[in-house]
């Protein structure tokens, strides 16, 4: 979880819940939620990034074999 986002957000839950303040909790809740969110989308870019990554690097080798066909 995004840390700025998890301790604000746990930072406004716990006010919320000991003030009484449903709205400021359910926020805090949510800006835990948005944190996680962030999170699982960098995690998915990442796993893209790797993926085309390796689809490059497995055309390129193709690519490399072919020339090394035609030399001989």
């Amino acid at each position: 979880m995004s840390l700025k986002d998890d301790i604000s957000g746990k930072a406004k839950e716990v006010t919320g819940k000991v003030t009484g303040d449903q709205e400021l909790e359910a926020k805090g809740k949510a800006q835990q939620l948005a944190g996680d969110v962030k999170d699982k989308i960098a995690e998915a870019k990442d796993d893209i990034g790797d993926a085309v990554n390796k689809g490059l690097d497995t055309v390129r080798d193709g690519l490399n074999d072919k020339d090394e066909e035609k030399k001989r």
